[in-house]
């Protein structure tokens, strides 16, 4: 091998080796922001993490939402039509919020119930987002298999 193909192949390594940490870095950076959608279900059956923040998928259930007079927190409860998940939440809600809507919350649990920091709702009669369609459809599963 040649000296100057003996520098190029050692750049090109020093290349790629480079690429490649710099990818494990940020996939660890990265994961650690990373939120993921649980059911009430599955919440219910230890599936969530205990003391870390998750997002919990649902339709709010039927005469469930109770408003505070003196401040903007929010008592209402999640539901994937298996299981219910108290949720608390201190905000303003989006517009259209509304008893029998599927909804993502983003938060935490915190004694028994979970402690909402941020609420979005989908946004029309059809539309129903795919991570709650598919946490509805594993609780459906998971269901039948107990049955």
């Amino acid at each position: 091998m040649t000296p100057t193909r003996k520098r190029r192949l050692i750049a090109i390594s020093l290349v790629l080796l480079a690429v490649g940490v710099a990818t494990t870095l940020t996939m660890f950076a990265l994961g650690k922001y990373q939120t993921y959608l649980f059911s009430p279900t599955e919440v219910l059956a230890g599936k969530a993490p205990p003391n870390a923040a998750f997002k919990l998928g649902g339709v709010v259930l039927e005469h469930s939402v109770q408003r505070a007079t003196d401040s903007l927190k929010v008592n209402f409860t999640v539901t994937d039509r298996f299981h219910e998940m108290p949720v608390e939440y201190t905000g303003i809600l989006p517009d259209l919020f509304r008893e029998g809507q599927s909804i993502i919350a983003t938060g935490s649990m915190s004694n028994g119930r979970f402690a909402a920091r941020e609420v979005l709702a989908k946004h029309d009669e059809t539309y129903m987002p795919k991570e709650v369609a598919d946490a509805i459809a594993k609780a459906k599963a998971a269901q039948a298999a107990g049955k």
